[in-house]
C-alpha cells in the first residue's frame, strides 16, 4: 500500500504538531495509530524523513509496544488477557473459544469481514477480575468459556 495525496499530508501534519518536543515519536505514533489504525512500513518511512529518525528506530519502537500495528486491526479488537492471574483462572480457554467462534487460527488475525481481530494480551491490569477479556475499551472480568458466543454475537449484530 503506497500512502497518497490526503493521507500523506496527514502524517506530515502530525509529525510537524511535534517538531518542537525534544522526543517526539511516541506522540507522532500514536496520533498516527489512532487516525489510520495502523503504522505500516510506508508511513514510518514519512514520519522518518520528517523526524530525522531512522526508520529502524521507527520500526524498532512499532512494534516493541502492542498497541502500535502494522497491519489494520478490526473494527473490534478483543484482548484475552493471558497474564499469570488470568492464565491461571483458565483465559487460554477462552482465547480458544474466541478463535473457534471467530473462525481464526491464531490471535492477531482478523477476520475477513474486517469486524474484529484477536490479540493475546500479557497483563490488562485487571488482576482481581480475572479471567478478563477487553473488547476495544470494554472489559468483561470473570468470564467463563461459555460467556463467549453471547458476547460476539452482541458485537457482530452492531456490525
Amino acid at each position: 500500500m503506497a500512502i497518497q495525496g490526503i493521507a500523506k499530508e496527514r502524517i506530515i501534519e502530525i509529525c510537524e504538531t511535534y517538531k518542537k518536543e525534544p522526543t517526539p515519536l511516541m506522540m507522532i505514533l500514536s496520533d498516527i495509530q489512532k487516525e489510520f489504525g495502523y503504522i505500516p512500513l510506508d508511513v514510518q518511512e514519512i514520519v522518518s524523513e520528517q523526524t530525522g529518525l531512522p526508520v529502524a528506530e521507527i520500526y524498532g519502537v512499532v512494534t516493541f509496544y502492542s498497541f502500535f500495528s502494522l497491519e489494520p486491526k478490526g473494527k473490534y479488537v478483543i484482548g484475552v488477557c493471558l497474564g499469570t492471574a488470568c492464565y491461571v483462572k483458565g483465559s487460554q480457554a477462552l482465547i480458544d473459544k474466541v478463535l473457534e467462534v471467530l473462525q481464526l487460527q491464531k490471535a492477531g488475525e482478523t477476520t475477513p469481514d474486517g469486524l474484529f481481530t484477536v490479540d493475546a494480551l500479557r497483563c490488562i491490569g485487571a488482576c482481581a477480575l480475572a479471567p478478563t477479556m477487553k473488547i476495544n475499551d470494554q472489559v468483561y472480568p470473570k468470564l467463563k468459556v461459555s460467556d463467549i458466543p453471547d458476547i460476539i454475537k452482541e458485537y457482530q449484530t452492531r456490525g
